[in-house]
């Protein structure tokens, strides 16, 4: 299996007019329209697909469209974060045998576990599945910060390999590859850019669901040719977009813009509500400057 690295989208989780199931269909056609933009990889059931939503039977379903429509073309990820450990360990087993490439892991967000129970708890996961596993470092949502000193000890589990950095302080990319080494492969979760030129080999990013080739142009300018220029034109280009799907917002934005775009994406489930009509004519603003809206959407401002 070749290293991940790139841009993966989180992808939303698309669900019927009135919330009540998942669109299996909207969601094929996300996973084709991330590939046909060139995406790198495609994470479904993270914080952005609402994975705490979602019934056993719709996560499987998820995973299944979602593996099944990329048929190889992409890495696909899957997150499988849960308050209990075999929860964990039975939901990554299942989309291991569903074909994933990898699993990502957020902490258990409840117990606020030791840096000895997270230690076992990832351990006990990657004893139990042979594909790799991202750790998800999100102390805003999950309680737990994952300072580098511990992701230098979960980096000696075999396969926990892989690390998702979700704070703002890009110092921290810094500190991992330096105490990891190549043990520990860094993923941005909110600033892609600011940690590509300190180490961060991939990027798992909210905005790429509404703007996929940006992304992941960022990436390929900023790593693969090393750019600054280049990346810095192509960052200044994503900057309009990143309020509108951060922060609280991160669903219920993305899934307006969707509906801008004229894809239709569905609503949050509660206790998410959607984006307020207040907040619409800004987005529908930085959209069009994009230029990711249609050119009917574009001709009636």
């Amino acid at each position: 299996m070749r290293p991940f690295r790139g841009t993966y989208t989180v992808l939303v989780t698309p669900f019927t007019a009135d919330g009540s199931a998942v669109d299996l269909a909207a969601l094929a056609r996300l996973v084709e329209f991330q590939i046909a933009e060139g995406i790198h990889g495609l994470i479904p059931l993270g914080s952005t697909g609402e994975f705490l939503s979602v019934t056993p039977d719709e996560r499987r379903a998820i995973v299944e469209t979602v593996v099944k429509t990329a048929a190889g073309r992409v890495p696909v990820l899957i997150g499988t974060g849960g308050e209990w450990t075999r929860d964990v360990v039975a939901m990554s087993r299942e989309a291991e045998a569903q074909g994933a490439d990898g699993v990502m892991i957020i902490p258990p967000f409840y117990s606020v576990p030791t840096e000895d129970e997270l230690y076992v708890h990832y351990k006990t996961v990657a004893d139990a599945i042979s594909i790799p596993i991202m750790v998800y470092n999100n102390p805003a949502t999950a309680n737990v910060d994952l300072l580098p000193e511990t992701v230098a000890r979960l980096s000696t589990i075999e396969g926990c390999c892989y690390i998702k950095e979700s704070t703002l302080d890009v110092t921290r990319v810094r500190d991992i590859v330096r105490i990891c080494g190549d043990r520990m492969t860094v993923f941005a979760g909110v600033l892609g850019f600011e940690s590509f030129w300190l180490g961060a080999e991939g990027w798992v990013a909210v905005c790429s669901n509404v703007a996929p080739r940006l992304s992941a142009e960022l990436f390929n300018a900023s790593v693969d040719r090393r750019d600054l220029d280049e990346g810095t034109a192509i960052h200044r280009k994503l900057i309009p977009l990143l309020p509108f799907v951060g922060g609280p917002r991160y669903v219920s934005g993305t899934k307006a813009a969707f509906e801008m775009m004229g894809m239709q994406m569905g609503p949050p489930r509660a206790p998410r509500l959607p984006l307020p009509e207040a907040d619409k004519p800004a987005l529908r603003k930085v959209l069009a400057g994009m230029g990711l809206l249609p050119t009917s959407a574009v001709a009636a401002e």
